[in-house]
């Protein structure tokens, strides 16, 4: 296996947004590339990025923002998906970002395409995304633990959140590590990644983990979008070898019909970890149309 092209953030800082609140941020790639908005997987923070050896090439200037209450960024008690959305047109127009694209991996799907719902963003890359779980059309295609644990999201959300925050950066690690296909734990577990992903881990708890748990209960909630109303294009790319109960259970077939402008791709020897193993097709895809 090529190692994972994994560097650390090559410029960080803190945008400070209307209601006194900040946004911790991190970049990777030339200051003049085409912004692109990583919305990072559960737990994890500005920390981990993608793609550094091809953002050069690919004129592209990656930028890791971590959600209220996760790594660097202000909580935002009883925030909701299109808060974020709100936020990172704040963000956008501080920066003077123009032309923005977002990527939404694992857990950073919904944050993504509520920003593409809101039109904050002018592309989405979904990789190895989690679905709407509680959308009716996946009620028959999840795991029995997953489906509890929406089941209990939607009947209790506060219970929901309360049990969301017993979660840690260890046990993140090992419960991402427990569901991962076996080329997954190869890319998780090569020294350098696995430092860098725990790193990311640790400072997206450094708060505690109230951010996480109100991450996860928005997750495994309804979306406050509708999906059929994005216009924006969408690429969704799953790996056929994804083995993750919390991804989308048929690998985004259901996401595709959904999203009037959605491209779909399942690459048939990879798994989870698309992001780091195919990052050139992935960007290369976001800006092809």
């Amino acid at each position: 296996m090529t190692p994972p092209d994994i560097q650390a953030p090559e410029r960080q800082g803190t945008t400070k947004l209307p209601d006194g609140r900040v946004l911790g941020w991190s970049e990777w790639g030339p200051l003049t590339g085409r912004p692109v908005l990583l919305c990072p997987g559960a737990a994890t923070s500005r920390w981990l990025g993608f793609g550094a050896a091809v953002l050069a090439e690919a004129g592209v200037r990656l930028i890791s923002v971590d959600r209220p209450g996760l790594g660097a960024s202000t909580p935002l008690p009883g925030r909701s998906l299109l808060d974020w959305a709100t936020d990172l047109r704040h963000f956008s127009a501080t920066q003077a970002l123009s032309g923005l694209r977002a990527v939404g991996f694992s857990q950073g799907a919904p944050f993504a395409l509520a920003c593409a719902a809101a039109r904050v963003v002018e592309g989405v890359a979904i990789v190895s995304g989690g679905d709407e779980l509680a959308h009716p059309a996946m009620r028959a295609l999840l795991h029995p633990d997953v489906a509890k644990l929406v089941a209990l999201t939607a009947t209790d959300p506060a219970q929901a959140e309360a049990f969301f925050a017993g979660m840690s950066a260890e046990l993140m690690w090992n419960m991402v590590i427990g569901m991962s296909h076996e080329a997954d734990r190869a890319v998780y577990t090569e020294p350098r990644f696995a430092e860098a992903y725990r790193r990311a881990l640790d400072e997206a708890f450094s708060q505690g983990t109230a951010g996480y748990a109100r991450d996860t209960v928005l997750a495994m909630s309804r979306w406050p979008f509708e999906l059929e109303s994005l216009t924006v294009p969408v690429d969704l790319w799953y790996g056929a070898l994804d083995t993750s109960t919390v991804h989308s259970p048929d690998h985004g077939q259901a996401l595709a019909s959904r999203i009037p402008t959605a491209r779909r791709h399942v690459v048939p020897d990879a798994g989870g970890a698309l992001l780091w193993t195919h990052a050139e097709s992935i960007l290369t895809s976001l800006f092809a149309r």
